[in-house]
């Protein structure tokens, strides 16, 4: 919808395509792909889509995982190349296609060689309304004693309208009491290129020849009841058409299904819908032949009576109860089978990875919403920043690390404005010992408690990776300024510090392999980790603590990372078994079941199901990712695949935390569904885990092409 922004929709609604917008389509992809959809029903008609002859809509098809019905509203019989090869193109990606009409079905065979079995015809739908006698229904319009003729539909220069009005004068000499209701607004289209030119040619016409009380122009759109009721207080329908090249017709379809007396010039479905006497046919812009058409039926009741129950008994077999069976009975012959909301060939290869191909698009988008100029904010209200809950040095630090890595892998600008940004949060945050404030306000004050374990340590991880991938060297110094300082202050953290300040030693060592002091910082952090392990770890419970609580995954991380920096093998075999128990306990096997934060997981207790936090998936994917690495073990990147589409709808609840709409992540997953506030933590959690995919992809394609 070309003005989608300016319009609101109900919660059926779920996205929204601009017409010439590139990207929306390949969003569409995604939110198909990854939200449980198994059957995609596309109504086509050219001018609904961008790009030359609506070709933007085959790159969306193209890309779809699911079945394909297409219903042409227009089969051009002799079609330019960029429409001939759009249809065919479409064609190609549907599994059916559906036709309103028998002549469509001949049209899609012979000019575009779509073979007859991938082609159905379904009518038209109409509504199922009661053979009415019009009186009643002119009565309460205020068109009482009149003998009313009706065209409907959005008006413009095809539709002939003035032909029927220069058959007027003739018929209102035989019939004093006629009256032509026009109804409808102009079509958009011409409104936006040509105004009203065309409305007021017309009524200047009427005024030409005298039928001011003839002829009533109503300029609206009408609601159905509203037309329902025009229809009714009809006697006679006319669509005086001028070109011939039209194979369905909403509005005839309508007259003909509620029994109208309808004249209609030639045009392709007009002729097939009005076979065997449902109603008269004249010849294209011939006014005589229209006002002898309507003076026969004014001279004839009979006759016009019986082609009117003609019409309304043909009429029973589109009824939208029909047409709506039919294209039921189609899409449950061809739908994927019930699914999960993602489907997962997890056998196909014995190390089939999750391909950015497969990843919805990278786009900032929600990023930048969430961000402004001080850094990014912590909570959101859906996807508006919650300003009153200021920032945190926390969220920031994990941003930077976000945006280094984005800006890594895809050179954007975009990330590299943010990571300046959030860069500059991070050094206004630093304390003279080393140590990181906070949480700042609004306004820019620093707020209690000064002292803060997880700043620091997200700082120092986020500094690290920083120093290993900056893009502009002459800043470096800055951050391994702050990474040294900082890394003096951490020793006494809580294992999670220990965890996150590994990874940032991780990410040093690999600019400065030989610092001796940075491998004694990183051993002394593994350390703590494994006293953890051995005080709490037995044969039933292989884990750091006396409970599963928030971050699980990122102990097991942790010492992946450390054993392959320092060469360790104690550290890799209790990476190995605490991974294997996390999973245990929440690889459902078919998807992941995080350990919810109403009441966490207590050793001996029960597991709490939720909220599950998006930090638990994106931790999750990066350990697993290690854990292959460690070991090569395949099934380790098969669950690496199930953990990332937890955010895409591969959960206990089969509903996506990921926004294909704001590109945000929603904050936790309930019982009743997703909590709908889209704040930092889970948007970057979500990120993380996405930018692991890619830098595994990347890998995987690197060593492809050294090998060859």
């Amino acid at each position: 919808m070309e003005t989608a922004d300016r319009l609101s929709y109900g919660d059926e609604v779920k996205l929204t395509i601009r017409r010439d917008q590139k990207r929306d389509y390949l969003t569409a992809v995604d939110h198909i792909n990854y939200s449980g959809f198994n059957l995609v029903s596309l109504q086509h008609e050219y001018g609904l889509f961008g790009g030359e002859a609506g070709s933007y809509i085959c790159e969306l098809l193209e890309s779809l995982s699911v079945p394909v019905v297409t219903t042409l509203h227009t089969v051009l019989e002799k079609p330019d190349a960029p429409y001939r090869d759009t249809l065919i193109r479409i064609a190609d990606v549907s599994t059916k296609l559906v036709v309103m009409s028998l002549r469509g079905m001949s049209m899609m065979r012979e000019i575009y060689g779509v073979s007859a079995d991938k082609i159905e015809m379904i009518p038209h739908g109409i509504p199922d309304l009661p053979f009415e006698d019009p009186g009643p229904y002119q009565q309460g319009l205020g068109f009482a004693d009149r003998k009313i003729i009706l065209t409907f539909g959005l008006i413009g220069r095809n539709k002939g309208i003035e032909w029927a009005i220069r058959a007027l004068p003739e018929i209102v000499k035989r019939e004093p009491s006629i009256l032509y209701l026009v109804l409808g607004a102009t079509h958009p289209e011409v409104k936006r290129n040509d105004g009203e030119e065309y409305r007021i040619s017309l009524q200047r016409l009427v005024r030409d020849l005298g039928l001011e009380r003839h002829v009533v122009f109503i300029n609206n759109f009408v609601t159905d009841d509203e037309l329902y009721q025009f229809l009714n207080a009809a006697d006679y329908y006319l669509t005086p058409y001028l070109h011939k090249e039209q194979l369905t017709s909403g509005t005839l379809a309508f007259a003909v299904g509620m029994g109208k007396a309808v004249i209609s010039t030639p045009f392709w479905y007009a002729e097939e819908l009005l076979d065997n006497g449902r109603g008269i046919l004249v010849p294209s812009q011939d006014h005589k032949a229209i006002a002898a058409a309507l003076i026969g039926l004014l001279d004839d009741p009979a006759t016009c009576n019986a082609m009117r129950r003609r019409a309304f008994e043909f009429g029973r077999t589109m009824t939208w109860a029909r047409t709506g069976e039919a294209y039921w009975q189609l899409y449950l012959r061809l739908a994927a089978p019930a699914a999960p909301a993602v489907a997962l060939d997890m056998e196909a290869t014995p190390t089939k990875r999750v391909t950015v191909k497969e990843l919805p698009e990278f786009r900032l988008d929600h990023f930048l919403r969430i961000s402004d100029d001080t850094g990014i904010f912590q909570h959101a209200r859906h996807t508006i920043p919650d300003r009153a809950q200021g920032y945190c040095t926390d969220d920031n630090a994990r941003a930077l690390e976000v945006m280094v890595r984005c800006h890594n892998l895809h050179q954007d600008q975009e990330s590299l404005r943010l990571m300046e940004i959030y860069f500059a949060f991070l050094l206004h945050a630093r304390k003279p010992d080393g140590s990181f404030n906070n949480f700042m306000s609004y306004e820019r004050r620093f707020l209690a408690p000064v002292q803060s374990d997880d700043a620091t340590t997200r700082a120092i991880c986020a500094l690290g990776v920083l120093i290993a991938y900056f893009p502009k060297s002459s800043l470096a110094d800055l951050a391994r300024k702050a990474f040294l300082h900082a890394i003096t202050v951490a020793d006494n953290f809580s294992i999670r510090g220990q965890a996150y300040k590994i990874f940032g030693l991780d990410d040093y060592l690999k600019v400065f392999p030989d610092d001796v002091r940075i491998c004694r910082e990183m051993s002394k952090a593994a350390d703590c980790l494994m006293q953890a392990y051995r005080q709490y770890a037995t044969s039933d419970w292989q884990w750091f603590e006396d409970r599963l609580i928030y971050d699980n995954a990122a102990l097991p991380y942790a010492l992946f990372l450390a054993s392959k920096a320092l060469q360790n093998k104690a550290y890799r075999e209790t990476a190995i078994d605490a991974c294997r128990f996390l999973i245990e306990v929440t690889f459902t096997g078919n998807h992941f079941s995080f350990v919810g934060c109403h009441g966490w997981y207590p050793k001996g207790g029960e597991k709490a199901h939720f909220d599950q936090q998006p930090i638990e998936a994106a931790s999750t994917v990066r350990m697993l990712r290690e854990a292959f690495a460690a070991t090569g073990d395949a099934s380790f990147i098969k669950l690496m695949r199930k953990a990332f589409y937890w955010f895409l709808g591969d959960n206990d609840t089969g509903i996506a935390l990921f926004d294909f709409r704001s590109r945000g992540c929603h904050d936790g997953l309930t019982p009743d569904g997703v909590n709908l506030n889209q704040g930092a933590e889970s948007l970057i959690s979500y990120m993380l885990a996405y930018l692991s995919i890619e830098e595994e992809q990347n890998a995987v394609s690197a060593l492809e092409v050294a090998n060859v």
